[in-house]
């Protein structure tokens, strides 16, 4: 979005998430998962009910399953039941584990690592020396203490780095405002919503997905936009009649070239694979207002802003 939101700006500098320093994220919070969910941190969350013996697959979806576990893990804890997986249940899930451990829980851990920092560790269970040196590499990035043990501090700054999207999922990367490869960071719930997206649209024959900014690595402000700050804003283009999108250029939804009937198509996969967290879609084609799944908003021609949302968040303007 081409404009400043100051209540956003504000919230991210009382949090300090405002990038600059190892220290960008010192205040780092455990994202809000639920039901609708998918990504990375939702399989670390799945790993770890496992861990604290409850039945659930890995599959990285939250669904009716770990939903059902999460109450249970929450019961058993005596926190409020409603399966929504907020801080405090993250705190209560997330045991400390070192070198030698070998269990569900490092599989949760080695999930996040691979995810966060872009590594390709075996989800294995095993806290190995190739593991701890990832864990004093990520502590060292993130400004805390580089012991290798991951106690709350290491999981909370872990869970709450950003994601980086794998442009194998049906999806090109373009870069618009000039902000290249750093800007397509964005939050594992985000990320992954969107590859899910990109490949159910890959079905219908029409093309990658073109994949403009997002975020930087550790939030903050975006040359060229007003909200792209808390990793849950992405910058997608409109489906072409040619299906060239990822190779002919951008258009607009006046252009002779605009598919509206394979945009209407993303739009709904964006739906499907992220039920009830799709905030809003900025767009301005008119049709596609009219029949509520976009929203107007100026300069927004070109390119489709996707905002996605959590049950819980910091800023309201994200909150489901």
């Amino acid at each position: 979005m081409k404009r400043v939101v100051l209540c956003a700006l504000t919230v991210l500098l009382v949090a300090g998430l405002l990038p600059g320093s190892a220290q960008a994220y010192a205040n780092a919070f455990f994202p809000t998962q639920s039901s609708g969910n998918r990504g990375a941190d939702v399989l670390a969350i799945q790993y770890l009910l496992q861990h604290n013996g409850q039945s659930v697959a890995a599959d990285g979806v939250f669904g009716t399953t770990t939903v059902a576990a999460a109450k249970a893990f929450q019961t058993a804890k005596g926190l409020g039941v409603d399966g929504i997986v907020g801080p405090q249940t993250w705190a209560a899930l997330a045991p400390t584990i070192r070198s030698g451990d070998n269990n569900a829980a490092v599989k949760a851990l080695q999930v996040e690592l691979n995810a966060k920092r872009r590594l390709s560790l075996p989800v294995d269970g095993v806290f190995s020396t190739a593991v701890r040196d990832a864990v004093v590499a990520f502590q060292s990035h993130a400004g805390i203490g580089a012991d290798g043990i991951v106690g709350p501090v290491t999981w909370r700054n872990l869970a709450w780095h950003y994601d980086y999207p794998d442009f194998a999922a049906n999806l090109c990367d373009q870069d618009p405002d000039g902000n290249g490869t750093a800007a397509n960071w964005a939050t594992s719930a985000a990320v992954a919503q969107l590859e899910q997206a990109a490949r159910s649209f890959a079905s219908t024959n029409q093309g990658r997905l073109p994949y403009g900014d997002a975020g930087f690595e550790h939030g903050g402000d975006i040359p060229g936009h007003g909200s792209h700050d808390v990793g849950l804003d992405i910058d997608i283009w409109p489906i072409r009649t040619d299906s060239a999108q990822c190779t002919a250029g951008r258009i607009t939804w006046q252009s002779a070239t605009y598919d509206r009937a394979a945009t209407r198509q993303l739009i709904q996969a964006l739906h499907a694979a992220a039920p009830g967290h799709v905030r809003i879609i900025f767009f301005n084609d008119p049709t596609l207002i009219s029949e509520g799944l976009t929203t107007e908003w100026p300069a927004h021609d070109n390119h489709l802003h996707v905002r996605f949302c959590e049950k819980v968040h910091p800023n309201s303007l994200y909150t489901c």
